[in-house]
């Protein structure tokens, strides 16, 4: 016969077992307040817990014996979920745009182009500026720099410089950031299409 084909089983994330579930002889006990008690028999640390009106907890299960803790665990457990919500609430996602100039760019589209980094920028996003080089206006460089400062300037309310223009090819980078100051909302989901449009015009 066959063998039977094992199920795909994950492993499991560990739990922290507290009062019946502690099944070692022993533990090392500590008090609500933090003071060590010593080494308890599990019965014994466990009638220590109940006649607080508290929970035996273990909290180093690896430990010889496993060290246990008197405490609420409810209420434990509910400061680390607000803990762990405020954690996420201040993780923030780096997105990085591009915007693509020529060195020889009219009035109308610079104006265009700068209105993009500005959005960008209150958006909370980086902003790779490229500036693309064709031809004798490789022999030119500084012009494509001038024009990368004087971006920067225009918008040192919103973001400033992170990376100083650098040549790289035929093409010459710089990489503005926004300012921590700068509390607008992230662009949504729902902005997408708009965003692709934008983006569109700006690799124009």
């Amino acid at each position: 016969m066959r063998p039977r084909r094992q199920l795909d089983q994950r492993p499991q994330e560990p739990t922290t077992r507290i009062n019946e579930a502690i099944r070692v002889p022993q533990v090392r006990l500590i008090d609500d307040d933090g003071t060590q008690i010593g080494i308890k028999s599990t019965d014994e640390a466990q009638r220590y817990a109940w006649d607080k009106n508290l929970d035996l907890v273990e909290v180093a299960p690896e430990a010889r014996p496993p060290v246990c803790r008197v405490m609420d665990y409810s209420k434990y457990r509910y400061e680390q979920e607000q803990k762990a919500k405020l954690a996420r609430k201040h993780q923030s996602t780096i997105t990085i745009k591009e915007i693509k100039l020529r060195p020889k760019i009219g009035i109308g589209d610079y104006e265009t182009k700068k209105g993009h980094v500005v959005r960008f920028l209150k958006g909370r996003a980086k902003v790779k500026v490229t500036i693309m080089f064709r031809g004798r206006e490789m022999t030119h460089p500084e012009r494509g720099r001038d024009l990368l400062l004087r971006l920067a300037e225009d918008v040192k309310d919103l973001g400033s410089i992170e990376s100083q223009p650098l040549q790289d090819g035929r093409n010459m980078v710089m990489m503005l950031a926004p300012h921590k100051a700068v509390a607008a909302p992230a662009e949504k989901a729902d902005d997408a299409p708009a965003e692709a449009a934008d983006s569109a015009a700006a690799g124009a």
